[in-house]
């Protein structure tokens, strides 16, 4: 499977360095600059949730994570370690390559101007309480604090800064965010707003029961 990836991703026009195991995965990656990752789930040596976390330690490079079973742990474990989306094998190469466009897409993301909010510092500066979201630089502050998130993150995080206080459901998320023509799973919404919900505190995101989730102002 990773030779045959290997070479569709390659017709495609992507440059690929493979790895038969986690820990030879984990060197590449010290070694050499990915715009992307793919991880497998069940890899030997240091499987494809423990490399996650050990690339999140200094990383937010996007990561798609491939699993053998659509529902199970594995799926949310690989997103609870900071994965962006995953594929559920056996997976077609263009599904595949879908999905790879969508997360590249994400990293060179350019947020379109958001509506006029009594939290906007100015046009391109939001502020809600101690949490600021500069939409040009792309930056994001707690407190005055720096907060690193990854490409889905923000993109997420920008989408609700963009409609403060309005419920979004869970599928417009999985349409604007992940760039889901169909409803999927939305287990990666809610493992997502759980990461953001950590890094910038648990009261910012509210859920509305039934609906989705919003911002609170």
């Amino acid at each position: 499977m990773r030779r045959s990836f290997t070479v569709a991703l390659e017709r495609y026009g992507y440059g690929m360095s493979a790895a038969a195991d986690g820990l030879t995965a984990l060197e590449l990656f010290r070694d050499e600059q990915f715009d992307l990752l793919i991880l497998d789930v069940m890899l030997p040596g240091l499987d494809g949730i423990g490399l996650c976390r050990r690339v999140r330690e200094t990383s937010l490079v996007p990561v798609l994570m491939m699993s053998a079973r659509g529902d199970g742990l594995d799926v949310v474990a690989g997103l609870e370690a900071g994965a962006d989306d995953y594929v559920v094998k056996p997976v077609d190469t263009y599904v595949l390559v879908a999905r790879i466009r969508s997360l590249l897409r994400r990293a060179t993301y350019a947020p379109p101007a958001p509506a006029p909010s009594p939290g906007a510092a100015d046009g391109d500066v939001l502020v809600f309480g101690d949490l600021t979201v500069d939409t040009a630089g792309m930056e994001v502050s707690v407190g005055g604090a720096p907060v690193a998130l990854t490409p889905t993150e923000l993109k997420l995080l920008l989408e609700f800064a963009a409609h403060p206080g309005v419920v979004l459901e869970r599928h417009t998320l999985l349409r604007n965010v992940w760039e889901y023509g169909w409803d999927g799973d939305s287990r990666v919404v809610d493992l997502c707003v759980q990461r953001l919900r950590r890094k910038l505190g648990r009261e910012r995101i509210e859920t509305v029961r039934g609906f989705g989730y919003k911002l609170r102002r």
